[in-house]
């Protein structure tokens, strides 16, 4: 991400896993929901990412803090989530 930051260019990023389905030829279902708008929440910048991908990810190197709970259009219930720090 730094590097795209060097040349001057911002990005935002939400990633979530889970089971996907194909309709016409493109992703879609929940998993994909959740995807796109934790990416919709995330500021110039960041990676966001939901409480299952941080549960996944226990053990790595990766660091995170806290973004708390957050209402996600379509989504029931409302949705963990932590922004990637390293």
């Amino acid at each position: 991400m730094n590097r795209v930051r060097d040349i001057g260019i911002e990005i935002r990023a939400g990633i979530h896993t889970g089971e996907c389905e194909i309709v016409d030829g493109k992703h879609a279902g929940l998993a994909v929901t959740i995807g796109s708008r934790i990416a919709a929440i995330a500021g110039p910048s960041d990676v966001l990412v939901s409480r299952t991908v941080k549960d996944l990810t226990a053990g790595s190197a990766f660091s995170f803090d806290d973004m708390g709970e957050h209402e996600l259009k379509g989504v029931p219930d409302p949705w963990h989530v932590h922004r990637v720090i390293a």
